[in-house]
C-alpha cells in the first residue's frame, strides 16, 4: 500500500488482500494527508472481505464528494453483490 500527494490529492494505491488485518490501515492510508481529492486504486486487489467495504464506506463518509474508487474485477463485483455498486464514488473504466 502506498499513497503519493500530487498537489492537493492524495491517490492511494492498494495492491494484494484487504481484510480485516488490513482494512484500517487502508482507511488510515487515504486519511492521512488533508486532501481536496482521494483517489483510492484498488485495481490490483485480488480479495476484498466485509472490513474492507466497511473501511470503504467509512472513508466516502469522511470525505464526502471528494473520493473517486477504482475498483478492480473482483472488488467491483464484492460491491455490486454488497448494494454499493452505484455509489457516486465508485468510477468504472
Amino acid at each position: 500500500m502506498s499513497a503519493e500527494l500530487d498537489g492537493d490529492h492524495l491517490h492511494v494505491l492498494v495492491t494484494g488482500e484487504v481484510d480485516m488485518a488490513t482494512a484500517d490501515t487502508m482507511l488510515q492510508t487515504a486519511l492521512r494527508e488533508p486532501a481536496a481529492g482521494v483517489t483510492l486504486d484498488l485495481r490490483a486487489v485480488t480479495f476484498f472481505d466485509s472490513a474492507a467495504i466497511h473501511a470503504v464506506v467509512r472513508l466516502a463518509q469522511r470525505v464526502p464528494g471528494r473520493l473517486a474508487v477504482l475498483p478492480s474485477r473482483q472488488v467491483a463485483r464484492v460491491l455490486e453483490i454488497s448494494g454499493l455498486g452505484e455509489q457516486d464514488w465508485l468510477r468504472r473504466e
